[in-house]
C-alpha cells in the first residue's frame, strides 16, 4: 500500500442473497463444515453476524447464535470468527468483535462466549486482548481435529447506561 491511503473496512450484515460468501469464508478459514443450522442460527442473530470487507473484497466474517439462559436472559455464543490470513493484522478482526461487544452492550446482553481449539494461541491472545477468560476445558469438544479439547472463552459485558 501506498503510504497515506486509506483503505476502507466495511461490515455489512448477512442475508439469504450474500450468505454464500460467509460459506465461502468458512471453507477456507476452518477444518470443519458447517451444517445448516449454523446458517439459520447466524441470519437469526440479525446484525450480530457480519461480513468484513477490505477495499470491497470480502475478507473475513463474525456469525454469533443468541442463546437463551434461565430466567430469560440472553447471552450471544461466537460461532465463528475469522479473517482470510493475507488480511490478518489489519484491525479486521478487531472491528468484527468491537461490533459485537458494541452490540451487546447497547442491548443488554450480559454474556459473550465462544469455544477455542487449545492450541489456538493466536486465538486465545486475540480473546484476552479484549478481556475475555478462559473459563473451563472440554475435553473431546472436537471430533475430527487434533487436538479435540477446548478451552471456553468469556467475557461478561458492562452495560450501557440509559
Amino acid at each position: 500500500m501506498g503510504a497515506g491511503r486509506e483503505v476502507s473496512i466495511s461490515l455489512d450484515g448477512v442475508r439469504d442473497k450474500n450468505v454464500m460468501q460467509l460459506k465461502k469464508l468458512n471453507s477456507v478459514l476452518f477444518p470443519v463444515r458447517y451444517n445448516d443450522k449454523y446458517y439459520s442460527d447466524a441470519l437469526a442473530s440479525g446484525d450480530f453476524t457480519k461480513l468484513a470487507y477490505y477495499s470491497d473484497i470480502c475478507v473475513g466474517a463474525i456469525a454469533c447464535r443468541l442463546e437463551k439462559k434461565e430466567g430469560g436472559v440472553v447471552c450471544v455464543y461466537i460461532m465463528t470468527l475469522g479473517v482470510l490470513a493475507p488480511y490478518r493484522g489489519l484491525g479486521i478482526g478487531t472491528k468484527l468483535l468491537n461490533h459485537v461487544l458494541d452490540l451487546c452492550s447497547k442491548q443488554n446482553v450480559p454474556e459473550i462466549y465462544l469455544h477455542v481449539q487449545t492450541n489456538n494461541e493466536d486465538a486465545i491472545n486475540f480473546y484476552k486482548k479484549f478481556g475475555f477468560e478462559i473459563t473451563e476445558t472440554i475435553q473431546n469438544y472436537y471430533t475430527n481435529i487434533t487436538p479435540p479439547d477446548c478451552y471456553v472463552v468469556k467475557k461478561f459485558v458492562t452495560q450501557t447506561k440509559k
